[in-house]
């Protein structure tokens, strides 16, 4: 068998997900020829579709090494660096490939992919189009672009295409949850859908979370207040049956950085100023998901002088480098043991600012809003004296209400239980009085309820409390055009309302073993 013919038979594997015979083709290419760019690619996808993120990282890096015109191979390669998060890279490959890609709808979808998991929606969106367009009707680029269509705020065009993704394929649970999340429900007709599907698949309660989810959304929205708590309840309980999670690993975390984060480890020196990007101020929201941290990013962003990064998990990389405890898991009372006595803070801010260069524009202040940052603010204190840091706060039964009937996959394990969530929350509240107590007057706070009472005269404070003038634009922020990739992307379209202030009052009955455990410890409620 030739080369040529090695190739066409991995090629052909690769369209059956056939990786025994991809990896066999590929090394015996790479025995015959180890300057083969196709051998190494080849072996790239192989180790790719085997979870191995540092094997295949250097072959595509070899192929396209071998052949700077692969495409493919850099493409791959850029998709691979996300995974270490190397989110700078990947963006710089993309840029210099893009213009190549025009005719490959398979790697357009790819390159768009990527953008998206660097946050770079606006560069995406033209490349899933012209993947659609190459190829249509295929449901991985058509959701795709639905996807990115959300999170630009394009809601009619997404729309459009779940319910034409739903026409060919009736019972796709993540097709209806999306669609569900789009606009209120003014009729039951897609409820009526969901329960068919429901009744027709008859499977458990884990394989149905997503359509749960989707149900008790639009039973809400049409105030069948009972029979949207069942379905919450569902998908909770079958979120929790899955997850393998102890809400006291997590407070065993916040109570270790409560006692290591004091007032003598944060005037301890030696401090210095970050030099990897001058003239930038960074502005940390804070706080649990859904207390109102993406409708501030938006008021705040809309100013001329503020960008937003969005979320990303880069402080808690940086600190996980810093502290040089090994492993892939998320943080622990020892990593943030061995962070904390490295002596230079130096580290954690210049290694954070490097991995969010790639995101920076012109502006003076960007905004990065990772509520989990929450945990690690006494560190951003440290490494940035110039910091701005923003707690967004909301009434604890609205607020654990509106995590407890969200998917957040893995993410926040603690909201889909109420003892958990409930335990979760009181922690939470510990942590949040040391940081009042520890940073005084940095730790700026702001209420969700009195923000969606009095728009302009809490934007104003807040500006103000942030060093920033007043700009009517932020009074607007439903006329921001940046791409939301969180759970509120099509909510923050809308201009402010009271909506969901007191919302757990329709649900009181049921949330009770909530109240009763925020209100033991000494958390009102009234």
């Amino acid at each position: 068998m030739t080369l040529a013919d090695l190739g066409a038979t991995a090629r052909r594997a690769v369209q059956v997900r056939d990786w025994v015979t991809v990896q066999a083709c590929a090394a015996e290419i790479l025995r015959r020829d180890a300057g083969s760019a196709e051998g190494h690619f080849l072996a790239g996808l192989a180790e790719k579709a085997a979870q191995r993120p540092v094997k295949a990282t250097e072959a595509f890096a070899r192929a396209l090494e071998l052949d700077p015109a692969r495409y493919d191979a850099a493409i791959e390669l850029a998709d691979q660096h996300v995974i270490a998060r190397r989110n700078g890279e990947a963006a710089a490959l993309l840029a210099r490939y893009e213009p190549l890609l025009d005719n490959s709808p398979r790697y357009l979808d790819l390159a768009a992919t990527v953008y998206v998991h660097i946050g770079l929606h606006e560069r995406a969106w033209p490349l899933y189009c012209r993947a659609n367009e190459l190829q249509p009707g295929m449901p991985l680029f058509e959701a795709n672009l639905a996807a990115c269509s959300v999170y630009l705020g394009k809601v009619d065009e997404a729309r459009a295409l779940y319910l034409k993704l739903l026409e060919r394929n009736p019972t796709h649970q993540r097709n209806h949850y999306h669609l569900s999340r789009l606009a209120r429900a003014r009729d039951s007709a897609h409820v009526e859908q969901m329960q068919a599907v429901l009744r027709a698949t008859r499977l458990p309660p884990e394989k149905n979370i997503f359509l749960h989810y989707a149900l008790g959304k639009e039973l809400e929205d049409l105030e069948r207040w009972d029979d949207a708590f069942h379905h919450y309840q569902a998908a909770g309980d079958a979120a929790t049956r899955v997850s393998n999670y102890d809400v006291a690993a997590d407070i065993a975390l916040i109570d270790r950085i409560i006692e290591v984060c004091d007032a003598a480890w944060l005037a301890a020196g030696p401090t210095e100023v970050p030099t990897a990007v001058t003239g930038k101020t960074p502005i940390f929201i804070v706080g649990l998901p859904r207390t109102g941290t993406t409708l501030t990013e938006r008021i705040l962003s809309s100013h001329s002088q503020v960008e937003s990064i969005g979320e990303t998990e880069f402080l808690q990389m940086v600190l996980r480098q810093v502290s040089g405890v090994p492993g892939i898991e998320g943080m622990n009372p020892a990593t943030i043991e061995a962070a904390a006595a490295q002596q230079d803070i130096g580290r954690v801010a210049n290694g954070y600012l490097n991995a969010v260069h790639y995101r920076l524009g012109e502006r003076p202040f960007f905004i990065e809003k990772l509520p989990f940052n929450f945990l690690y603010l006494a560190f951003i204190a440290k490494a940035y004296p110039q910091a701005r840091l923003l707690h967004l706060r909301r009434h604890p039964m609205d607020a654990c209400f509106a995590m407890y009937k969200q998917v957040f996959t893995w993410a926040y394990k603690f909201s889909y239980d109420l003892e958990a969530l409930g335990r979760y929350y009181v922690a939470h509240e510990r942590l949040a009085r040391h940081w009042r107590a520890l940073l005084g007057g940095r730790f700026v706070e702001m209420e969700y309820e009195s923000l969606v009472r009095d728009q302009e005269g809490q934007t104003r404070r807040l500006l103000q409390q942030l060093q920033l003038d007043f700009e009517p634009a932020c009074l607007e922020f439903d006329r921001n055009e940046a791409a939301s990739a969180t759970a509120s992307s099509v909510q923050v379209r809308e201009k402010i309302h009271t909506r969901s202030v007191q919302r757990w009052k329709q649900f009181e009955r049921h949330l009770e073993p909530l109240r009763r455990i925020l209100e033991s410890a000494g958390i009102a409620i009234d």
